[in-house]
């Protein structure tokens, strides 16, 4: 009998303490719907906008959530720091009123790059800082026409910022002092598996655009159009080991050739490398016409993209238990100092982390954006105005913020941030601005 009553009591105190929470959860929204969210994250039900609101949740941020659905974000959604509206970016107005409504001073942009202009302009319009995961070039062109109006309205913009485009960027930025003159910058990503099982690597709509499309490179000063197998660079890539590498259409060797203009540069080429299954599933879906954008009737009323299919049918697939990934991003510069050969090799290592299982390696494209939201909204860079990552992004604290989050920066083979976030060795690197001496050898090119 006494037992009876103390499992009552139990189950009395323990529903106090859920409605209490509830409560209190509650109120704290309703407080929101007032305050203003420290951020606003558009494309949140996607891999890099879950992995860029998780973040910034556990760092103590408020984050508005706005996503076409609320698939899979049921932790984020139920966070007390959050509130969700469902939006579509094909009806603008709509969207503005609900990231208006945020508060929020920065738009974190993770919906597909379709969409990058037009969310650019309304994060203008409401004045708000900006920042996306990366435009082709014909739509950052348009982007960056509006720097003088981001300028005028005191507000940074930022296009670019993930894993590459972004800590690439950075990278570059970091080593360009280095160099006398610059000759050749080669770019990119190689990532593999412990279970070669196919795990959908990173948004669809990008694998499909860089398979199917020739790459542009600047080839000796000139810039030239080539097929993804084109590539006979042939790198052993750190942490994963020496890969099969395609040509990749990309907006870094534009960029990278503004930014380096004045150092001489003649050869920019963006690369990706992808292991074996993976790369033949991406060829059979391709083959398939499973990733076409173009809309088929269905034998019912409406139409679908193939490509729109493809996605909702692989997010609904579980990741294989135990699976981890690990990729590198490179940066591999050629050039000279001081009158001689001199070449620099950067790198950023990622691996699946504990806790994170199931956003796989695809942590070093959303991490970046969550920092770099943090940098804006600390006023840790002070330009204004539409940039990409190289021409305003500081190295040391954004490589630090990496490091504390486990995505580790090499320089040459040396690690220069850990957990702790940027190692000692920069501090007392003997040329004293933070970076150790290049190599006069090749990068392992075999």
């Amino acid at each position: 009998m006494l037992r009876g009553k103390s499992r009552i009591k139990s189950r009395l105190v323990f529903k106090i303490i859920f409605n209490a929470r509830e409560k209190i959860k509650y109120l704290f929204r309703q407080q929101r719907n007032i305050m203003h969210y420290d951020f606003a994250v558009i494309g949140a039900n996607g891999i890099q906008g879950r992995i860029v609101s998780r973040m910034l949740l556990e760092e103590g941020k408020s984050v508005f959530l706005a996503a076409n659905d609320d698939y899979n974000m049921e932790g984020l959604i139920d966070h007390a720091n959050s509130d969700f509206a469902q939006i579509d970016l094909r009806d603008m107005p709509r969207a503005k009123r609900a990231i208006r409504k945020s508060g929020a001073p920065v738009v974190v942009n993770c919906a597909v790059d379709d969409y990058n202009l037009a969310v650019t302009k309304m994060a203008l319009e409401l004045g708000k800082h900006y920042l996306d995961l990366g435009s082709e070039e014909p739509m950052l062109r348009d982007q960056m026409a509006l720097d003088k109006d981001f300028k005028a309205k005191d507000l940074l913009a930022i296009s670019g910022i993930g894993s590459t485009p972004g800590i690439s960027n950075v990278m570059l930025r970091y080593v360009k002092d280095q160099f006398d003159t610059i000759e050749t910058v080669h770019v990119g990503f190689a990532w593999d598996s412990n279970i070669p099982k196919f795990v959908t690597p990173f948004s669809l709509d990008a694998i499909e655009w860089e398979f199917t499309h020739k790459a542009k490179n600047l080839k000796n000063g000139e810039w030239v159009e080539e097929d993804p197998y084109a590539c006979s660079v042939d790198y052993y890539y750190k942490s994963i080991g020496k890969q099969r590498t395609q040509y990749a259409l990309h907006v870094e060797p534009v960029t990278f050739y503004e930014f380096l203009k004045d150092k001489g540069v003649k050869n920019i080429e963006r690369m990706g490398s992808y292991p074996s299954h993976s790369h033949a599933t991406i060829n059979t879906l391709i083959q398939l016409g499973l990733l076409e954008k173009t809309e088929v009737k269905l034998p019912t009323d409406g139409s679908i993209r193939p490509l729109d299919f493809t996605i909702e049918a692989l997010r609904h697939i579980q990741i294989p238990e135990g699976y981890t990934e690990k990729e590198d991003i490179f940066l591999k510069v050629f050039g000279t100092k001081n009158r001689k050969p001199y070449t620099v090799e950067m790198d950023c290592v990622a691996h699946t982390l504990p806790g994170w299982e199931d956003a796989t390696c695809n942590v070093d494209t959303g991490f970046p954006a969550a920092v770099l939201a943090e940098m804006i909204a600390d006023g840790v860079i002070p330009e204004r105005g539409f940039y990409t990552p190289e021409f305003v992004v500081p190295p040391e604290p954004f490589f630090a913020e990496l490091g504390k989050r486990k995505l580790f920066i090499y320089e040459n083979g040396k690690r220069i941030n850990d957990a702790s976030g940027i190692k000692s060795l920069i501090e007392s690197a003997p040329n004293g601005n933070g970076r150790q001496n290049g190599s006069s050898a090749s990068p392992a090119q075999k």
